[in-house]
């Protein structure tokens, strides 16, 4: 098991920038992926930005969402430029792993984004 942290969520005009991150219990450098996910009121939880072999984006976050790692301190963040209110809602930090062909998808419990018009 991991134990996933997400911090920095907040409430943020449109046009801003936020950076959010997760702390991991664990390296994560045992997981084939580490992402982030955002669920918004009444919507499907979507993936926004993975980090793995290689680095895989949300269209509508394309050219303003950066995600990155530190493998020494188990964080991963994701930087938001340029946000737009249908960027709001509980962003999920997820760490992915296949063993023995299983997946597991491990979450944090979210951090609230708010984008204001």
């Amino acid at each position: 098991q991991v134990q996933l942290a997400e911090s920095g969520g907040g409430l943020v005009h449109a046009g801003g920038s936020l950076r959010i991150s997760c702390q991991a219990s664990q390296s994560i450098n045992n997981f084939a992926a580490m992402g982030w996910y955002r669920q918004a009121p009444g919507s499907q939880r979507e993936l926004v930005a993975a980090s793995g072999g290689h680095i895989k984006y949300a269209d509508s976050v394309k050219g303003r969402f950066t995600i990155s790692r530190d493998n020494d301190k188990n964080m991963v963040y994701l930087q938001m430029h340029s946000l737009k209110p249908e960027d709001t809602g509980v962003y999920y930090c997820n760490a992915f792993r296949l063993l023995h062909g299983q997946e597991y998808n491990y979450w944090g419990p979210g951090t609230q984004v708010t984008v204001s018009s």
